[in-house]
């Protein structure tokens, strides 16, 4: 989860101020036949005020927000904290949040109702769109659709692309450059990328001869008014009432960096806040229907809700599966209701989630300026208190344990983990030179006194580098994200340096040959 720091969470198992209440309207209410559940739903609601505040004291997270609707009725909306460490700027359910990935699935209900109007279908090709699509492998170039793309199942590898953005390179030469990966087998593994469902995103846009950040707006947040939502950086940081992010600096909560996703916008790039995203759960489990309109089409929607493809490993068949569906996760509960739901992260600093039970027409989210596993914990503890009455675990432990290492020193470069030689044979002037391949184009690495430095991608972003043991250095990428280390490792003859691995810590290792 080091490969660019744009933290993929979609933990579908797992996983005070400001505040407003709207009351029950009872021409609203969803129908039940069992009373008992609409008593847990009111209870739990009830305890929210709590759980909200004992997750900020728990965790130390500055700020956060939560909604609860059930059918077409907004239940509960209510901000904590504040939105700034250090400042009194309340965070209340208006405040505007990036949601990280949690945008894939705003996305999915634009492709849904881009579908459901007639301008593409999920099982339209990529190429029929995106004529310069392409993938190293011919047959999956030719044959992969849009539904392929939003599941995840292309074959591409794990966050493919990631590390390019955080170097400058823009949506569509990121997309062009990882035509280059290695593929894994066709539809029958999910391996998560920002960069493979934005390909099926713009291959949508193209079909609707419109940029992607317009036929969100016209589409989905238009039609169901949500006006503080936002498919841009610049549409975020334009509202005035938004909020920072932070990450823990020595046991504290600092708003050190920003983060703009545009060049992933349909897989991370979406702002929003509680209240416009309680509208969008409110139709995405009313078959698409809003305010008395159909804003997106009931089959096309119902294409994006379901199970696509598997998501936990084949084998045990003790274990529980799961699924992915289009841009959300899908599961099965302990009462055997289906489970929507997905999970958004930066390690700059943002946390979010949702879960839709839509059998039952209840749904919660929660966003967080803090990534430590907050949100699911909240939201876990509320469908918990729904189901039963009470809390099943310390949802906050659990949670901290997925979470927490993110912030941690890369193991394999602790200080217990340096060899206790590590000498090389070579000068430093050795190493000097420029390395490239097709995925990262050009890598010049240059001398600074005792250590050596790379430069790297269209912003020329600076790495220095420390040495490790013999060819080995390690690097700190620190592009506009938590910075994370990751290694270099040159390789050549006994006389001269012929070329550099770049390893960053995904599984993917990328080499470049020297060139000059």
């Amino acid at each position: 989860m080091r490969t660019s720091r744009t933290l993929i969470a979609t933990v579908a198992g797992l996983c005070i101020l400001g505040a407003i209440a709207l009351p029950a309207s009872a021409d609203t209410q969803p129908s039940s036949t069992d009373p008992a559940l609409d008593a847990r739903i009111a209870a739990a609601v009830g305890k929210l005020d709590q759980l909200g505040a004992d997750a900020l004291v728990k965790t130390g997270v500055p700020g956060m927000a939560i909604a609860v609707v059930r059918g077409d009725q907004l239940l509960y909306a209510k901000g904590f904290g504040v939105r700034k460490a250090g400042t009194s700027d309340p965070v209340t359910a208006d405040t505007v949040f990036q949601l990280a990935s949690v945008s894939k699935s705003i996305g999915a209900s634009v492709v849904a109702a881009a579908v459901g109007k007639g301008i593409a279908s999920w099982q339209d090709r990529v190429m029929k769109y995106l004529p310069s699509f392409k993938l190293r492998d011919p047959y999956v170039t030719k044959t992969a659709t849009i539904a392929d793309m939003y599941a995840m199942r292309s074959g591409l590898p794990y966050q493919s692309g990631d590390v390019l953005e955080a170097i400058g390179y823009n949506r569509s030469e990121i997309m062009q450059r990882i035509s280059t990966l290695p593929l894994s087998p066709f539809r029958l593994q999910h391996l998560y990328t920002n960069f493979g469902l934005t390909i099926g995103a713009e291959a949508v846009a193209a079909a609707a001869h419109k940029p992607w950040e317009s036929l969100s707006e016209d589409l989905l947040y238009k039609p169901l008014g949500m006006t503080a939502t936002s498919s841009t950086y610049v549409g975020f940081i334009s509202h005035p009432n938004r909020t920072s992010l932070h990450v823990p600096i020595n046991g504290t909560w600092q708003a050190i960096y920003t983060r703009n996703a545009d060049a992933q916008s349909p897989a991370g790039g979406v702002s929003s806040n509680v209240l416009d995203l309680s509208k969008w759960m409110r139709m995405e489990m009313d078959h698409g229907r809003f305010g008395g309109a159909q804003i997106v089409g009931p089959k096309a929607l119902a294409a994006a809700q379901t199970a696509q493809i598997r998501t936990t490993p084949v084998g045990d068949a003790a274990t529980i599966p799961r699924w992915y569906g289009s841009g959300m996760a899908v599961s099965v509960d302990r009462t055997g209701q289906v489970r929507l739901t997905h999970s958004g992260a930066f390690s700059a600093g943002a946390g979010t989630t949702y879960i839709m039970a839509p059998a039952s027409r209840l749904g919660i989210v929660v966003l967080a300026n803090g990534l430590i596993g907050l949100p699911e914990a909240v939201a876990e503890s509320f469908m918990d208190l729904v189901q039963t009455g009470s809390v099943s675990r310390d949802w906050f432990a659990v949670t901290k344990a997925a979470f927490g290492p993110i912030y941690d020193p890369n193991p394999q470069f602790t200080a217990d983990k340096q060899p206790s030689n590590p000498s090389s044979d070579r000068e430093l002037s050795n190493y000097v030179g420029t390395y490239s391949n097709d995925f990262f184009g050009k890598v010049t690495v240059t001398r600074l006194g005792t250590s050596l430095r790379v430069s790297m991608g269209p912003n020329k972003v600076v790495i220095s580098l420390r040495h490790w043991t013999a060819d080995q250095f390690v690097g700190l990428m620190g592009a506009g994200d938590f910075p994370y280390e990751f290694a270099v490792d040159f390789y050549g003859t006994r006389t001269r340096v012929t070329g550099l691995n770049l390893g960053f810590g995904s599984g993917n290792v990328e080499q470049l040959t020297r060139v000059a």
